[in-house]
């Protein structure tokens, strides 16, 4: 099959691309900003990337169009592909009409945690042998890539509850039919295209109706949203993880399933968050054969994902770390992880609201409780529709907030001595700010 893919260097359209290839399909695509990394990652493997949404590119003549969700009526190539009444498809669908099928599905859905526990999972199966696919918004240390296709049945895909096209708008993880479903967590969050917290809990009842009855739901038992979410259906069988009648890790990290022991876990991940993204690894993994014994033996070598807690560099003992965190649970739980280990030394968190939700204003009033573990805060509050100043006053004389990128590297650059932890939260590039802030350090430490 030839196709040809709109929205094509954006992490999930990029990981299908990849798939895509492997399958044998001849693949090009065109995005609105085609740079490295992704374009480096699909040129190499011979996929023909085009900048822009140009009408001309219809004289590629693809079997169809593949749709990302960056793509909205208006779009100069979409327009003329509707106009000639030319075959199109969104990314999720076709996905699952030619890849996911055949396959294992294993789905990892929920507001927090569904890179690093998709990174998990996909880890641990094949640490167990199980050689699986993959599709994840990130890119897993242990791999190195974000997708991959293998001749095994077992695929591991992040399933993001955003809608799917703009000509579909359903969440994408209604088209995964997965049989083992992760429900990780559940808040409110795309405010962009979801009302409230209800809208949200009705996609995940709908992805509920796609599991088979010998499948299973892992779900977080400490969420009330899930409750709710199972209490309107559920067909299948139900494990749960945080609390003591399912899967549960307490004291030196052991961990229970039905109060029986699993196993010690051993690895240098920080913060609750991750001890739960564990158990729901631990208990997918299980479904699939994995015995919990070999997945604890896993996570001892698990390395995480890129931008999870990633450490970009020391300069006169001050480390620097890049975070995905854009939520203010996440932001929450990724600075109480670090105190953790960092005991009573001083955490400068670094935050950029960017997501489509922050920009919005709809949970910056959570912010300052969010950053309560941080001795100082500095955030970035250009282009924002409200006042981040304001918002962060509850912190007093801990939070500085900038409109100029240069003078917030110099103010972090200026306040920070060694032995500190700079903690930079954004979900974006944030203007190569970790590049910029250890070479001021490295300036100011000749």
């Amino acid at each position: 099959m030839k196709i040809h893919i709109l929205g094509i260097c954006g992490t999930f359209m990029g990981g299908i691309a990849a798939i895509a290839k492997q399958a044998g399909h001849q693949v090009t695509g065109c995005d609105a900003n085609v740079y490295p990394p992704m374009s480096t990652q699909l040129e190499a493997m011979g996929i023909r990337l085009i900048e822009g949404f140009g009408a001309e590119q219809i004289k590629l003549e693809p079997d169809v169009f593949v749709i990302g969700n960056v793509v909205s009526r208006g779009n100069p190539l979409m327009e003329e592909i509707l106009n000639r009444g030319l075959p199109y498809i969104s990314g999720p669908q076709w996905l699952a009409e030619n890849v996911l099928r055949d396959k294992w599905v294993l789905a990892v859905a929920g507001t927090h945690g569904k890179t690093t526990t998709s990174s998990m999972l996909a880890w641990i199966l094949e640490y167990g042998n199980l050689n699986p696919g993959f599709l994840i918004g990130g890119v897993p240390q242990n791999f190195g890539i974000s997708a991959r296709l293998t001749e095994m049945p077992f695929f591991v895909i992040e399933a993001d509850e955003y809608d799917t096209a703009f000509f579909d708008k359903r969440s994408k993880f209604v088209h995964y039919r997965p049989r083992t479903a992760i429900l990780n967590n559940l808040e409110f969050d795309h405010a962009d295209i979801f009302p409230d917290l209800a809208a949200i809990e009705t996609q995940f009842h709908h992805l509920l109706r796609t599991v088979p009855g010998n499948g299973l739901i892992v779900a977080n038992g400490r969420e009330a949203s899930l409750e709710r979410v199972l209490a309107r259906g559920c067909w299948t069988p139900v494990e749960k993880f945080g609390v003591a009648d399912g899967w549960i890790i307490g004291g030196a990290d052991t961990i229970a399933f039905k109060e029986a022991f699993q196993g010690r876990l051993q690895w240098d991940l920080l913060g609750e968050h991750n001890r739960m993204n564990a158990l729901a690894a631990i208990a997918a993994a299980r479904h699939a054969g994995v015995p919990s014994e070999v997945s604890i033996e896993a996570l001892a070598a698990f390395r995480n994902v890129k931008r999870r807690m990633e450490v970009r560099g020391v300069v006169n003992r001050i480390t620097v770390y890049d975070d995905f965190a854009h939520h203010p649970t996440a932001i929450e739980t990724t600075p109480a992880g670090l105190r953790q280990k960092v005991g009573s030394a001083r955490i400068l968190a670094v935050l950029e609201p960017r997501s489509n939700t922050m920009k919005l204003g709809v949970m910056k009033d959570a912010l300052p409780a969010s950053l309560r573990d941080a001795d100082q805060v500095f955030c970035y509050g250009a282009n924002l529709g409200w006042d981040a100043a304001t918002a962060l006053a509850p912190l007093h004389d801990k939070a500085a907030t900038f409109d100029d990128l240069g003078a917030l590297v110099t103010a972090i650059a200026s306040a920070a001595r060694p032995g500190d932890h700079v903690l930079v939260m954004s979900n974006g590039g944030f203007g190569g700010v970790h590049g910029k802030l250890l070479a001021a350090l490295l300036a100011g430490n000749r």
